[in-house]
């Protein structure tokens, strides 16, 4: 009797609703999300280029299956920025537990690693707005000169930088908004530039005054 009052328990629209809501965040159709995560005790993620492409791949696999465009990413060693929206009747949830589930398992078999390799689940926040749209996009693609991992955001190999400035041709949705906010790549490239220009002598004058 126990049994069949927790399986009825369990199979109710009001405690599955309420499982989903506790265990996922809750994301909304047709909207912007910047979705973040870090290893562990800011261990590294990724190890190799093989590791970054799986990754990417499997990015790729199952946004289709989840109805989720990707309009900017930014792999880094230790952790990694993405620009999301859920499709009608898609789940940037699921997308994010399947396609990193999927990671974890592979790195733990290639690193002879056991258990998770992030720090919780993934973080984010919804984009409310144009001026801070434009301003997670160049955050994203400038992470690896913020982290002085290269010099020029075109020489790190595991965002789509080099897409959005029209050196490469788009892998995921990046198009899209591209064409919503300039009037194309070489206007992006522009603002990259200023914006880039702008951090550096903000880190100069920190040091100076430091």
């Amino acid at each position: 009797m126990l049994m069949r009052r927790n399986l009825e328990k369990a199979t109710s629209l009001k405690y599955l609703e309420r499982v989903i809501k506790i265990g996922r965040k809750m994301y909304l159709d047709d909207n912007l999300y910047h979705v973040y995560n870090r290893g562990a005790h800011k261990q590294h993620i990724f190890h190799s280029d093989f590791q970054y492409n799986f990754c990417l791949n499997l990015l790729e696999k199952y946004k289709e299956r989840y109805r989720v465009n990707i309009y900017a990413y930014c792999l880094m060693p230790n952790h990694y920025h993405l620009l999301l929206r859920q499709n009608e009747g898609g789940s940037i949830s699921r997308f994010l537990q399947t396609s990193f589930n999927a990671y974890v398992q592979a790195f733990n078999q290639m690193e002879k690693h056991s258990g998770t390799i992030f720090q919780g689940s993934a973080k984010s926040t919804c984009v409310s707005n144009d001026e801070y749209a434009h301003h997670l996009i160049a955050y994203v693609h400038h992470n690896p000169v913020a982290a002085r991992l290269v010099n020029n955001m075109e020489l790190w190999k595991f965002s789509d930088f080099k897409e959005w400035i029209g050196e490469l041709p788009f892998r995921f949705e990046g198009n899209d908004l591209l064409k919503l906010y300039f009037e194309n790549s070489k206007e992006y490239r522009n603002f990259m530039k200023k914006y880039n220009e702008e951090k550096t002598q903000a880190r100069v004058e920190k040091f100076l005054l430091d």
